[in-house]
């Protein structure tokens, strides 16, 4: 998911953000929900927001849904741009462009 870090926040990409269908996979939907839950902005069609006091759970619950082997590599992991620091607490679940 290609992501921006900006003033403490990480804006996730909106064209990389799953998808809720109601009649989708079950992990799909819940980890839909799971990100939306911690995000401090999700708003439909714009880029969801995440401030730094929720990225020791978004690192955790993206690390939990990578290591269930459900989804893909490319949906579990944040891509920085390559000039951007990625933070100590994201490293993990976190690579560059």
């Amino acid at each position: 998911m290609r992501v921006i870090l900006k003033d403490d926040i990480i804006f996730i990409n909106q064209e990389d953000l799953p998808n809720y269908k109601k009649t989708g996979s079950i992990v799909r939907n819940s980890y839909f929900w799971a990100l939306k839950s911690i995000s401090c902005y999700s708003a439909k069609g714009c880029d969801w927001e995440f401030d730094r006091e929720v990225w020791v759970a978004l690192s955790r619950m993206l690390l939990h849904f990578t290591e269930s082997g459900y989804l893909g590599y490319s949906e579990t992991v944040l891509e920085f741009p390559a000039d951007t620091p990625i933070p100590d607490v994201l490293r993990l679940v976190s690579s560059w462009l």
